[in-house]
């Protein structure tokens, strides 16, 4: 088995909630993703004044950006060492790595750990404690509905969470880093002929070293500033029109249905102000109406000023997906 590297985070987890609360190096083989090596990939967030993760609630409904507070919110009191409160410092970040491991030679295994730690003083990594762990597997229950990936190391998963409730995963690789990635989640509600975007959280990755396992917590190894109190990103710079070399995946509710996007093929767009919620860091979603009901839920990062990867699922008006699509866009002019 290949020992691939791991990702360590700069930034962070960033968390929308409906007001209505729902239910309850990078070596090259290693980012021919995911299943031509086995990828290890720790997100990690110092909670200090120079490196923060939040969580951000308000509305999340179908119509985004103006109905949106995007003020953060701290962490519960209960969680927050008594030396910041002394200090009166605000904390927003939760500390979090997400082991990631994908083994071509098992039948196209994937699995990763989601490790919350509870908040320290400065760099205590001997004193990192879980807080919370998840774990989640494309090989065991709940399945994901539809798990799509690009050699480039992105992917996309679409995960049931309950009844009338999915969750679509968005992983990017930065083009010009390896070392970085994002993960973006949005929890969508089934309600009659609507989908509601309920939620979205963010986590901002860096390349932290060898897959194990969860076994490495705690310590400083972020290297950019605080996320959630992060300006979001002008709409002027996402708005407008793009070129894009696009893949796709057709794809069905089969339980652990695995595909490689491809069929590349070069598209213009427009992308408007309206259909945007702005996120920080060069960051944001969209959500779209399209054809006959059709319902894109996307996400992007602009990487670099004029370009940006893209991904998107796409639903019929039964709510049923349709397609999964990965690109990589050139913006021709903005709005």
């Amino acid at each position: 088995m290949y020992s691939a590297p791991t990702l360590s985070s700069s930034g962070s987890s960033l968390l929308w909630r409906n007001r209505t609360t729902p239910p309850p190096p990078p070596s090259f083989k290693a980012f021919s993703f995911p299943f031509s090596s086995s990828l290890g990939f720790i997100h990690r967030t110092s909670i200090s004044h120079l490196s923060r993760s939040a969580q951000i609630s308000s509305l999340a409904q179908t119509q985004p950006a103006p109905e949106f507070n995007r003020q953060p919110l701290e962490l519960p009191e209960s969680v927050v060492p008594e030396a910041f409160r002394e200090w009166e410092v605000k904390v927003f970040d939760w500390q979090t790595q997400c082991p990631t491991l994908a083994q071509p030679e098992d039948a196209h295994s994937f699995r990763y750990k989601s490790i919350k730690l509870l908040p320290t003083v400065g760099c205590e990594a001997d004193a990192a404690t879980r807080y919370s762990i998840g774990e989640r597997s494309i090989k065991t229950s709940p399945f994901p509905l539809a798990f799509s990936y690009s050699v480039n190391g992105s992917y996309v998963a679409v995960w049931p969470l309950g009844e009338n409730i999915l969750e679509l995963e968005h992983c990017l690789f930065n083009p010009n880093d390896k070392e970085s990635r994002v993960r973006i989640f949005q929890v969508l509600r089934l309600e009659e002929s609507k989908m509601l975007l309920q939620s979205v959280k963010v986590f901002c990755e860096l390349w932290d070293g060898p897959f194990r396992d969860g076994d490495q917590l705690g310590g400083c190894a972020i290297r950019s500033s605080g996320f959630a109190s992060t300006p979001t990103t002008p709409a002027s710079v996402v708005a407008g029109s793009w070129r894009a070399l696009l893949a796709t995946t057709t794809t069905s509710n089969a339980q652990a249905c695995v595909q490689q996007v491809t069929g590349e093929k070069v598209i213009d767009i427009v992308r408007e102000e309206k259909d945007l919620l702005l996120l920080p860091k060069d960051l944001w979603c969209e959500l779209q109406q399209g054809k006959d009901g059709e319902r894109a839920f996307s996400i992007g990062w602009l990487f670099e000023p004029g370009h940006a990867v893209t991904s998107s699922c796409v639903f019929s008006s039964a709510s049923k997906l349709k397609e999964v699509t990965m690109a990589r866009e050139t913006a021709q002019s903005h709005v």
